[in-house]
């Protein structure tokens, strides 16, 4: 009877290579059995369980839409603008209206937007159009972003209201300002045409450049952004 050949019995093939292995016996010729533990798929860096989700902390702000913007301010010139106008028309008429009543309407919508914003981050046409307005990490003033989320109103949950903060007071003031004041400017004939005109480049400038910002924005250190529900 035939005896079996081993590898080192003649095999054309060299001995410990090409012979099967009893089972349970590890792979150690092709398949190191280091390479297992190597294996890509089972890297814990690309468990996705680690991978960021969305809510995380340092979550960018959405953008707010210039349609939400305009919404909004529709909305404030509305909340602000006719009941001024009303009230001036029991005291002045005819051109003295036109005199009185654009400084009156700026001096309310500054006043209007600089305390809501302080408070909430946000005026009631803005909380209509679903934004708000929060510091810009991008600017200088940046660096007192965590103040300024730090000082921000908390929800019943311990989070700051919105999410991502509100302006401080300065910014807040500066913002309104930097809208309102063109308002009172328009009696004068020449300064009234360019509060017109800056009101143009205003709007315009939400298209240059990728945060969105008006001029107003961008004096102030701030942003417009959707209103994130914590």
């Amino acid at each position: 009877m035939a005896t079996p050949r081993t590898p080192a019995q003649g095999s054309d093939e060299p001995s410990g290579t090409g012979s099967a292995l009893p089972d349970g016996e590890p792979a150690l010729y092709g398949h190191p059995v280091d390479s297992l533990a190597d294996d890509p798929a089972d890297d814990p860096a690309d468990d996705p369980v680690d991978d960021p989700v969305e809510g995380a902390a340092g979550e960018e702000p959405a953008l707010a839409e210039p349609g939400q913007r305009l919404l909004a301010r529709i909305v404030d010139t509305l909340v602000v603008g006719l009941p001024v106008i009303i009230v001036v028309k029991e005291f002045v008429s005819g051109h003295q209206l036109d005199v009185v009543a654009p400084p009156a309407v700026a001096g309310c919508m500054l006043l209007y937007e600089a305390v809501q914003l302080t408070l909430w981050g946000q005026t009631l046409g803005k909380r209509f159009a679903g934004i708000q307005v929060v510091p810009d990490p991008s600017v200088p003033e940046g660096a007192l972003m965590g103040a300024e989320r730090a000082a921000a109103p908390e929800t019943f949950a311990g989070a700051p209201e919105g999410g991502y903060g509100r302006p401080s007071v300065l910014r807040a003031v500066l913002r309104a300002a930097v809208y309102s004041v063109p308002i009172a400017l328009r009696p004068v004939h020449i300064l009234g045409l360019l509060a017109s005109l800056f009101w143009v480049a205003n709007a315009g400038f939400i298209y240059e450049g990728t945060h969105r910002r008006a001029v107003h924005d961008r004096l102030a250190g701030t942003l417009v952004v959707k209103r994130r529900t914590p």
